[in-house]
């Protein structure tokens, strides 16, 4: 098991102190400020890989749409850490394949070969406000952008056509650092999108905050399946890694936690997930999708956060180092190869959620490294890219 960290840079809780934009200004300016001290703390502390997202419109949620932004200066001021695009949104709305190419490589070639390239189609909130499909259309433009990435890579000069996308030929630069190219990774949501991963021989970006370890394991072992039916990979480098992630915060003293607001922060975040659910992704998903989502929702929306229930279940992981290690273990059991611990969230304290990183980075990560891993990214990896 390798320790990761996952951003979606949540600015501050509101209400803010100023009038509008000025508070979400400030908010915002503060969040990034703090994540990119945490970010350069976790690279000398031992982390594997920092997440950085792409969302758009997350109000409250996340301020950072443009991930290749972030991780091209995290390229220049961290040493060891590998930055994941988590991930960067296909469907050719969102944006055109020969951007994706460049931008990826790009921070590529600034960081010597650091790349991981998670890969996605978001939700019909997004999808819907920049034109893209909100139905099975968008998986299949999320595949034929994989591919035009990686034409774009290992060709000279490429060009493309079909009833999705033309493009004439043109050469792509800057070709990717690490060789032939990043690793790749599908986010996944249902056993179907797990299953997709491994049948294209693809690591899987999974997340364990809504259901048991139990059940995201029973989704790894359908990932597993499909990966050892996989025969030629979408991309030209095999994947078959596991990234999990959920909210991790370990401290000295968890009385203490709960008096600077750990408790607190973690009912706001399923809070504000259901929340934010409500008012934008249920209006965009039909009656059956809304019927199977409400009901997960329901107890969030009514103030009833059940936390002794997501502790007891280990679907978040809190506590001290010892009590951490403990779940963080179990997470390893299921099948997990790197786990994105999600930091920064509600109304934590800086100082704290860096208490929190040097914690893991002095008493968790050597415990994890002592056992070995099953795969180890710097030693599959690394090698292709200083080739």
């Amino acid at each position: 098991m390798k320790l990761d960290l996952l951003y979606e840079f949540q600015p501050k809780v509101k209400p803010w102190d100023k009038p509008h934009p000025y508070g979400q200004r400030e908010a915002e300016q503060a969040t990034y400020d703090e994540a990119i001290e945490e970010i350069q703390l976790a690279d000398k502390l031992g982390f594997n890989t920092v997440w950085c997202v792409e969302h758009h419109f997350r109000d409250g949620r996340s301020a950072c749409p443009t991930p290749e932004a972030v991780l091209g200066g995290l390229a220049l001021s961290t040493e060891q850490i590998r930055l994941g695009f988590g991930v960067t949104l296909m469907p050719f709305g969102f944006v055109h394949p020969a951007r994706i190419a460049e931008k990826v490589a790009t921070v590529d070639v600034l960081s010597h070969g650091r790349v991981e390239w998670g890969t996605g189609r978001s939700t019909p909130m997004e999808q819907i406000a920049f034109g893209v499909p909100a139905n099975d259309l968008s998986r299949e433009q999320w595949k034929e952008a994989v591919e035009i990435v990686v034409g774009m890579w290992e060709s000279e000069r490429f060009s493309y056509e079909s009833e999705n996308l033309s493009f004439p030929e043109r050469m792509q630069t800057p070709k990717p650092y690490q060789d032939p190219h990043p690793p790749a990774w599908l986010a996944a949501s249902s056993e179907t999108s797990a299953a997709s991963a491994g049948r294209y021989g693809m690591g899987l970006l999974s997340f364990a905050l809504m259901q048991p370890v139990a059940a995201m394991a029973h989704q790894i072992d359908v990932y597993r399946a499909a990966q050892a039916e996989c025969i030629t990979p979408l991309t030209r480098v095999r994947n078959d890694r596991v990234g999990a992630y959920t909210l991790v915060h370990c401290c000295d003293d968890i009385d203490e936690a709960a008096g600077y607001g750990l408790w607190d922060s973690v009912g706001w975040w399923y809070r504000h997930l259901a929340e934010f659910t409500l008012e934008w992704e249920l209006p965009n998903l039909t009656k059956e999708e809304q019927d199977a989502v409400f009901p997960l929702l329901e107890d969030q929306l009514a103030g009833k956060i059940d936390i002794n229930r997501y502790t007891d279940e280990d679907m978040i992981i809190i506590g001290t180092p010892e009590e951490c290690l403990e779940k963080i273990l179990r997470y390893e059991e299921a099948g997990v190869d790197q786990l994105l611990c999600y930091v920064q969230f509600g109304t934590l304290p800086h100082e704290k959620v860096m208490r929190n990183l040097e914690l893991l980075g002095t008493q968790v990560i050597p415990r994890l490294e002592a056992r070995g891993h099953r795969v180890d990214a710097r030693a599959s990896f690394g090698a292709a890219a200083n080739a």
